[in-house]
């Protein structure tokens, strides 16, 4: 049977009855439930935003509206049983989310081909990069729920890194030093046109650096749109700590979001 828009109210009635059992008395650990919760619910909007601005049909919006609202779920279950989001010292919060939606057979009310679908672009929406041998339908949406992923992520450190009162959360930052200094091979890999790896960020500013290299992972027009229209490279270059002679990468970040010839794919289905 094809997805409906009860489908959807009822999954996420699902996923706020799921959260609710998350949260704990120690503030600090309410926070950063509730700040998955509430990233959640943003990347379920980037991601009807883009579907609306890319016109899919109303069972394709259905379809990325669930994958979005899922797509982090393994991070509540990683957080109490790990107390980290890093996946390097833990477990893929992708993977673990799915097993929490097949043990509570969450996706049984859809076909076989939309449960696919859905859970290969969750699978797929934190790897470094997509498989090349993917049918047409998964990356198209795989590629719509990462875009909408990266859209939501980079407002939060912007508004962390903006916040006069910020308190050095390593849940946020994985507990990177604030040094002066930035890691050649993430410098290197901007100045390439590539996204950085993780495993090569040695400080802050690496990490700064690297989620200016997203620009190089994102594919629609109106990603690309609302990455311009927001400012988000310029407001997180403006946080970098001054004196590291960045211009050349910002420069070849931006040049990337002015001439990047933007996928277009068919429509799923």
């Amino acid at each position: 049977m094809a997805m409906m828009a009860e489908h959807l109210a009822s999954f996420k009635k699902w996923f706020s009855d799921y959260v609710a059992t998350f949260y704990a008395q120690a503030r600090m650990d309410n926070e950063i439930i509730k700040l998955k919760e509430e990233h959640t619910k943003r990347v379920c909007s980037e991601i009807v935003m883009l579907g609306q601005a890319l016109n899919l049909p109303e069972e394709e919006m259905l379809l990325a509206e669930t994958m979005a609202l899922f797509h982090d779920l393994g991070r509540f279950k990683q957080y109490a049983t790990f107390g980290t989001f890093e996946d390097a010292r833990s477990e893929n919060h992708a993977a673990l989310g799915l097993r929490e939606l097949a043990r509570e057979d969450v996706l049984s009310v859809c076909s076989d081909a939309e449960r696919s679908l859905m859970t290969k672009a969750i699978g797929y929406h934190n790897a470094r990069a997509l498989p090349t041998d993917e049918d047409k339908g998964t990356l198209f949406f795989s590629r719509l729920l990462r875009d909408a992923d990266k859209l939501d992520i980079w407002q939060i450190f912007i508004e962390y890194y903006g916040s006069p009162c910020k308190q050095q959360n390593a849940m946020i930052v994985w507990g990177l030093p604030d040094e002066p200094r930035c890691s050649p091979k993430i410098v290197n890999a901007l100045l390439r046109q590539e996204m950085a790896d993780t495993r090569h960020m040695e400080t802050l500013n690496d990490y700064k650096l690297l989620q200016m290299s997203w620009v190089f992972d994102i594919n629609f027009a109106p990603t690309f749109e609302a990455v311009e229209e927001r400012r988000y490279v310029q407001k997180i270059a403006a946080t970098i700590t001054p004196g590291l002679q960045v211009e050349a990468m910002i420069e070849t970040v931006l040049d990337h979001l002015q001439n990047r010839q933007t996928l277009r794919e068919p429509s799923y289905g």
